[in-house]
């Protein structure tokens, strides 16, 4: 057989495991899209209810200030594409779980026992983290927000405006869209912002960061969190103290935990001799 039968021959069988790599991924993500399609879907169907649990907090804030909660749309197709887009967005989070399945399905022929177990608990725990920033965002954030921007209107005892001759009043008129935007910025903020333990334990594992320098970087984390806290919240003391105090909780679990996996690596490599032919050659 001459060389160039041998690398056609060779070629050949390093394509092989290519194809067949594409195509399973080409099946992970017709499933992956299909239940994000389902998912969809089904919250479309139930889109109405959504909306109205997403707009509890600002009606709540309304009902203090004696103001009915009636919401407005100002164009005929606007419910609509607001009833669409919590559907997608929705849906994404519900499909979420099957998606991270076939993506761990995907790649966990390619990793070790070790790195198996080390990875499936943080595909568990980022959903449930930010499910838990969403919940938080949704419960304590949107109210002080709403309760921060609704308290620039004027109303009467009766929720109506105030009428005085002469004087204009700033009357709160509150679009269904409008509403629905600042809430779903709240609750995707603080949904992000509490995957930081996920992210820099990750990188932890693959030694790109370190307790020590997290430590180090503490004063710097500190101004980045205040400029995400200003940038994030409305101009609301009460808000951006409760987003920093929330986020640096975080940034310090980290380190705690990123210690936590520089121990369990320095047991592994201790275990594998790796310190005591340190020694020896010292």
């Amino acid at each position: 057989m001459s060389d160039i039968e041998n690398d056609e021959h060779l070629i050949e069988h390093s394509a092989a495991p290519l194809i067949e790599h594409l195509a399973e991924l080409r099946t992970r993500l017709i499933y992956s899209v299909l239940a994000f399609v389902v998912a969809m879907l089904l919250c479309f169907t139930f889109a109405r209810p959504l909306l109205f649990f997403l707009l509890e907090p600002t009606a709540k804030i309304l009902l203090s200030y004696g103001q009915a909660p009636d919401f407005t749309t100002f164009a005929a197709q606007e419910n609509f594409f607001v009833y669409f887009r919590i559907s997608v967005l929705m849906g994404l989070g519900l499909s979420f779980p099957v998606i991270a399945f076939q993506l761990w399905r995907f790649v966990a022929p390619g990793l070790y026992k070790n790195e198996k177990g080390a990875f499936l608990p943080f595909i568990i725990a980022s959903p449930l983290l930010f499910l838990a920033g969403a919940s938080f965002a949704h419960y304590v954030v949107s109210p002080l927000a709403m309760n921060f921007f609704i308290g620039f209107s004027d109303f009467g005892t009766d929720g109506t405006k105030i009428a005085v001759e002469g004087e204009q009043r700033a009357v709160f008129v509150p679009r269904v869209s409008d509403v629905l935007d600042l809430t779903l910025k709240f609750i995707f903020a603080f949904g992000l912002c509490f995957q930081l333990p996920v992210l820099l334990t990750l990188l932890g594992m693959g030694g790109i960061v370190s307790s020590q320098g997290l430590r180090d970087m503490r004063k710097y984390a500190v101004v980045g969190i205040l400029i995400l806290a200003a940038i994030v919240t409305p101009p609301d003391v009460v808000t951006q103290v409760i987003l920093f105090a929330v986020v640096y909780l975080l940034y310090e679990i980290s380190i705690w935990l990123v210690i936590m996996v520089e121990k369990k690596r320095d047991d592994r490599l201790a275990e594998d001799g790796y310190f005591d032919d340190m020694d020896d050659e010292d």
